[in-house]
């Protein structure tokens, strides 16, 4: 595979007999995704700052300054912690990125919204910090997992409608890697032709009763940080029509677990999907 190149080819001092550390040394990672997967490559020495909303690893809050929210950031305290590198995510970091690029800061800026995406992500991230052989090795075990799972839901009676809601007021659907994870489960994404767009306001469902009209057989919740409530779902108007509250199938997954681009929604989230998945294939059978 071609190794792409560090934030920067300056090599720190030796670490240990003979061994050089080659690429960035103080990262600043704006989002948790980025934080999750440097600590599963045990690269979590080169961090010098989080997201706030970080929650895995939890001991990342625990060793880590919290620098910045999703659409803000301590500009100052970032250029104070001397960053050789920032990782973002997505273009509504763009005001951040442009912040810290006039100060002089190498950015580096990630843009998946699909599973290949994500998995694009990993490649890069890993080879940056010198450890592309070990992301392989774990790309490979993430991949042959959902290749378990896919397999598991060929084998399904038939295959579930799936309401995700990213959001309740207004309601918002599932963003692409959501709705792909969906798919590899063995669900069929109620509003996958909403899926493709990237932005969230692109997805809200101007016509809720529009979610009542398409059936869903499971709701699925995982409303950004702010606790689901499937009784309120229940209650919405003509809900009671939906085979999903008929059945008692509304079901939360945390956003930490699905809703963040990496490697928690490869392996944590898309596994609770197939929980769900299956367990309601059982009663159909």
């Amino acid at each position: 595979m071609t190794v792409m190149p560090a934030c920067t080819e300056t090599p720190a001092a030796p670490i240990g007999a003979g061994t050089v550390r080659w690429g960035p040394q103080r990262i600043v990672c704006l989002t948790e995704e980025t934080t999750e997967w440097l600590y599963l490559l045990g690269e979590q020495a080169r961090i010098v700052g989080i997201s706030g909303y970080t929650v895995r690893p939890r001991v990342a809050r625990q060793e880590k300054p919290r620098v910045s929210a999703f659409l803000s950031a301590k500009i100052d305290t970032i250029l104070a912690l001397e960053p050789d590198c920032v990782f973002g995510f997505s273009d509504l970091q763009a005001d951040i990125a442009a912040a810290l690029i006039r100060a002089g800061v190498q950015v580096t800026v990630f843009n998946q919204r699909s599973v290949d995406a994500i998995f694009s992500m990993l490649v890069q991230v890993a080879a940056m910090v010198g450890q592309a052989e070990q992301g392989l090795t774990r790309i490979a075990a993430m991949r042959a997992g959902l290749q378990a799972i896919s397999d598991a839901a060929a084998r399904l009676p038939r295959r579930p409608r799936v309401y995700f809601e990213e959001w309740d007021e207004p309601p918002i659907s599932a963003i692409r890697w959501v709705s792909e994870l969906v798919g590899i489960a063995g669900g069929d994404d109620c509003f996958a032709e909403l899926a493709q767009r990237p932005l969230g306001k692109d997805r809200i469902i101007a016509d809720p009763t529009e979610i009542i009209h398409r059936q869903p057989d499971i709701v699925i919740g995982s409303w950004c940080g702010k606790k689901f409530r499937p009784e309120r779902v229940a209650a919405r108007p003509g809900w009671q029509a939906v085979p999903a509250v008929r059945e008692g199938q509304l079901f939360e997954i945390k956003s930490a677990d699905i809703l963040q681009p990496g490697p928690a929604a490869l392996t944590d989230g898309v596994a609770q999907l197939a929980r769900i998945i299956q367990a309601w294939g059982e009663r159909h059978g």
